[in-house]
């Protein structure tokens, strides 16, 4: 299966997105815990992480993959 350039970005957005809105709120509700303002405060935090996380992505995200590869084909040599 191949996989179309735009399904990779849109892919990425919903990582990025999902990762930075997880990751923020743990990061937020670890010194607040769940006091007022919490959710506030992880809602900054977030729309200020995500875009970053997503332009992280497109550069992390080859290099991934290619590590990933050459460990799966070293792999399949050891056996």
């Amino acid at each position: 299966m191949t996989t179309s350039r735009s399904t990779l970005i849109l892919a990425q957005l919903f990582i990025s997105g999902s990762m930075s809105f997880l990751m923020t709120g743990i990061f937020a509700a670890v010194p607040l815990g769940f006091a007022s303002g919490w959710a506030a405060t992880w809602m900054h935090h977030w729309i200020a992480a995500w875009p970053v996380a997503f332009v992280l992505s497109l550069i992390v995200g080859p290099l991934c993959f290619k590590a990933s590869f050459l460990v799966m084909r070293s792999a399949d040599r050891l056996r």
